[in-house]
């Protein structure tokens, strides 16, 4: 004992040699992070006049509540929608043998991996009013008249939730693949039906891999880009491009550099109550 205390580190200089280590990473995040971030918000007082103004501009305008409404309508549905089919497909990669498992996880990168753009216009082919999805429900008879599947939200949700499945599947995998199947062979001998077994056992041991896949796809969901921008329209336009519209197209900085702020608290806020709820040391 006396030997071990003699050769204990004291927790000050272990906190110093690892801020030494971790200074080039910090000072790297200062320059890219930190000081944009800061040019941001003062951007969005001070242009082009001192005040809150683009943020009041930004909140009360029906259009722009509109844009905000459509941001967090999608991303809601989005994330509700890749949840749902999600958790099957985590659930058979984690209990299908694994030579089938290894193709479906290969099948899933691949779609991760294919250039962003080139799946978006992929489906951008298949909702024309000729494309294959519309021809095929006529010819079984479905409809009629060919449904408009580009320029509304519904096309935009389904791009967005093929591109964001994957990222819901592999945190919700690995949840799944911890759980001690022992587990769910007591409920069973003991009497609880299949959906019992779901709903008191498995859901609630997988809560943390749903929570986390669940703020991943809503975070990226509300700053996506390129799919609304193909798949929807002006009635559909979500607050990424409102920030492109307002910097590229109008030069109105302070606009775009409020917009781009309230998504970033509303980043930060969700992260901040998912941490509460769940706890900083069981995220890391």
């Amino acid at each position: 004992m006396e030997s071990a205390k003699a050769f204990r580190v004291p927790r000050r200089a272990l906190w110093r040699a690892g801020a030494r280590e971790a200074s080039p990473a910090f000072l790297f995040l200062f320059l890219v992070f930190v000081v944009p971030l800061s040019s941001l918000l003062l951007r969005s007082v001070t242009d082009p006049v001192l005040g809150f103004g683009n943020y009041e501009h930004l909140l009360s305008d029906l259009t722009y509540g509109r844009v905000l409404l459509n941001t967090f309508m999608v991303a809601t549905v989005v994330t509700i929608v890749t949840l749902l089919l999600g958790y099957p497909v985590a659930w058979l990669l984690v209990i299908l043998p694994t030579r089938v498992s290894r193709w479906m996880l290969a099948i899933i990168l691949l779609s991760m991996w294919t250039n962003l753009v080139a799946r978006t216009y992929a489906w951008l082919v298949l909702f024309q009013r000729t494309g294959v999805i519309n021809r095929m429900l006529m010819e079984i008879g479905l409809i009629d008249t060919p449904i408009p599947l580009i320029g509304n939200l519904a096309g935009v949700t389904i791009g967005m939730t093929y591109i964001m499945l994957p990222f819901i599947v592999f945190p919700l995998q690995s949840s799944l693949a911890a759980i001690d199947p022992a587990i769910m062979q007591v409920a069973a001998i003991s009497g609880a039906r299949p959906y019992q077994v779901f709903f008191r056992v498995l859901l609630p041991l997988s809560l943390n891999g749903i929570c986390a896949g669940g703020l991943m796809v809503f975070v990226m969901a509300l700053g996506y880009y390129i799919t609304p921008a193909l798949l929807g329209g002006t009635s559909t336009m979500m607050l990424a491009e409102l920030i492109a519209v307002q910097v590229q197209s109008l030069l109105n900085w302070g606009l775009g550099s409020a917009a781009a702020f309230i998504l970033l608290a509303v980043t930060l806020a969700l992260y901040a109550l998912y941490a509460r709820g769940l706890g900083l040391g069981r995220i890391r």
